[in-house]
């Protein structure tokens, strides 16, 4: 058997039965890697975190925060103390609200930190879709070398099988 390494070229040709031009990019970096002998390539989640700025970072723990129930709840209860600290309790006590009903200044607050959380959310969900998109063709690139592996295998034994079919009814002739 010949154990001699393959250049991807070679390997498009025996496994697909076509020319390195032909394949598209994914599969090209695939016969390259198993031409190389590399075992895997970067994982999905490393890959998205290597090229993620420090605003892609911020966004993602914004979204994580602003989109849990412990910030709905202490959101809540910040509201809630504001419209008590800002309630007719305080004039009875003597002191005068400074957002008084119908809470003008506490809307202005609402409206720019939703103004701002929005777009930031977003952007996270953007970039958990690029995360997604990586993931995707990770698993197909996986698949791929996978599928080309076992067709790898499944000719050496094929050519194995015939190598020990012909040796057999070779020592048929003899006997």
């Amino acid at each position: 058997m010949n154990h001699t390494p393959r250049t991807a070229e070679q390997l498009c040709e025996e496994l697909l039965g076509r020319t390195l031009g032909d394949v598209d990019a994914e599969e090209r970096r695939v016969l390259e890697r198993i031409a190389s002998g590399d075992i895997v390539g970067p994982d999905a989640q490393e890959e998205a975190a290597l090229h993620a700025s420090f605003a892609d970072r911020l966004a993602d723990k914004v979204a994580a925060v602003g989109g849990s129930w412990g910030f709905i709840i202490a959101f809540g209860v910040i509201l809630f103390g504001w419209m008590l600290v800002n309630s007719r309790l305080l004039e009875e006590l003597g002191l005068h609200p400074f957002d008084a009903y119908p809470y003008i200044f506490l809307n202005l607050m609402l409206s720019t930190l939703a103004a701002i959380q929005a777009p930031v959310i977003m952007m996270s969900q953007n970039r958990q879709s690029d995360k997604d998109r990586i993931a995707a063709r990770h698993d197909y690139e996986v698949n791929l070398r996978t599928q080309l592996e076992i067709i790898r295998l499944h000719k050496r034994m094929d050519h194995l099988f015939e190598f020990l079919t012909h040796r057999a009814a070779g020592d048929d002739e003899d006997a």
